[in-house]
């Protein structure tokens, strides 16, 4: 089970190996004499660029239930860069590209920029992982070493039925680093010819979008309307409500529109465009919305009566005007998604190994260029995903793990 957790699904956060609030400034990436080491990004406080590390720390050792990976591609997100920012605090309420200075010391000192407690400062952030098990705890399953993986980075952390959640990356240490452990659990082999980097592309981007689809409940007769077509969530949305036979309409910088149609968007809309003149009222079955901001009033303009309205995220801003009527008399639901439901990243293992779905991989850089990757994925210029890749293992962390197949 996870993290030392024997017979329950519960969280206990101290036995992640994470920092208290007390304790945050405390570096617990020291070295000690004889250990071996990795390359990693330690991220140290809530701010910018200058918080990301490259740095050797100690490789991880798993524990009861846990698996060791070794990292061989790990995906950009939006929310590693808003973890790094504060975003999440209550005192923000710009859009992710315009966080103020003040914002950030204010969601330092409030300590609530992440997604649930204090923020482990310093971690490893990461959340997307393609991996390789190279070890195993004791009471493992030593039959999965060597598989090639993908890491579910949700953690329904007390059992399925319930909505609580930790993340991968923002609870606890994730893959921005040469090796991560994780737990067993959550490791899924996958069978595929695609390259490392494109498997790095799914995790967060696919699983979040899965998530809001399934709740939505989209349909072959449904009309889906979705904004930030272009990114790693809003392209793999229009797969993913294509794959289900549904039409789909997709907002996108103008520039990019004909790239969202070429994945199968079945109308375009340019950006800034207003969508209720474009569309009409009560047009779209189905909202998918990681953009929020000054126009999610007409979000809900568009929507039919009985329309569904899912979200994750807000990169235009996370304060909206809602008019209650439009909702009220609309009967239109709000779906809220970051706890994944349990059948979300078992449909995306087998849509990727049917051929059903396509990664958008759009640039790899090394692990050691975090800064380089996060600065061009913030300036939106791509469509898809941007993917880490850490460097090749040395000849010391080969022979630590040819000496240590398991671990205590």
């Amino acid at each position: 089970m996870l993290f030392g957790l024997e017979d329950t699904y519960r969280i206990n956060r101290n036995r992640l190996g994470e920092v208290n609030p007390m304790s945050q400034k405390k570096d617990r990436f020291k070295l000690q004499e004889g250990q071996t080491t990795m390359k990693a990004v330690v991220t140290n406080d809530n701010g910018g660029y200058d918080q990301l590390e490259y740095r050797d720390v100690p490789i991880p050792t798993p524990a009861r239930g846990e698996v060791l990976l070794q990292v061989l591609a790990a995906g950009v997100n939006n929310t590693e860069i808003n973890t790094r920012l504060g975003w999440y605090s209550s005192k923000v309420s710009s859009g992710t590209k315009a966080v103020t200075s003040g914002e950030k010391d204010e969601a330092k000192e409030m300590a609530d920029g992440g997604w649930n407690e204090a923020t482990p400062f310093p971690f490893i952030q990461g959340t997307d992982c393609c991996g390789r098990v190279v070890s195993v705890s004791p009471d493992g399953d030593q039959n999965i070493i060597g598989s090639r993986v993908l890491v579910r980075p949700c953690i329904r952390s007390s059992g399925w039925d319930s909505l609580e959640n930790i993340w991968m990356a923002s609870d606890f240490d994730g893959a921005f680093a040469q090796f991560v452990k994780v737990p067993a659990e959550e490791v899924f082999p996958v069978n595929c010819n695609w390259s490392d980097a494109e498997l790095g592309t799914i995790p967060c981007a696919y699983g979040t979008t899965e998530n809001m689809v399934h709740r939505a409940k989209v349909t072959k007769n449904d009309h889906v309307l979705i904004t930030g077509a272009s990114g790693g969530v809003g392209s793999a949305a229009v797969q993913l409500a294509k794959r289900r036979g549904a039409i789909v309409t997709a907002i996108a910088a103008e520039k990019k529109l004909e790239q969202v149609q070429a994945i199968g968007a079945d109308h375009v809309i340019a950006r800034g465009t207003d969508i209720v003149d474009a569309l009409g009222k009560k047009s779209v079955d189905v909202v998918i919305d990681n953009v929020a901001g000054p126009d999610f009033g007409k979000l809900l303009d568009v929507m039919k009566t009985g329309g569904r309205y899912a979200s994750s995220g807000a990169i235009a801003g996370p304060i909206v005007e809602l008019d209650m009527r439009t909702f009220y008399l609309k009967d239109i639901t709000l779906i809220g998604c970051t706890a994944w439901d349990q059948p979300v990243f078992p449909n995306l293992i087998s849509y990727i190994e049917k051929g059903e779905i396509r990664p958008l991989l759009a640039k790899t850089f090394p692990l050691e260029q975090i800064v380089e990757a996060q600065k061009e994925f913030t300036e939106k210029k791509h469509v898809g995903k941007f993917v880490l890749i850490p460097p090749q293992l040395n000849d010391s962390q080969k022979e630590y793990l040819r000496l240590k197949p398991s671990h205590v």
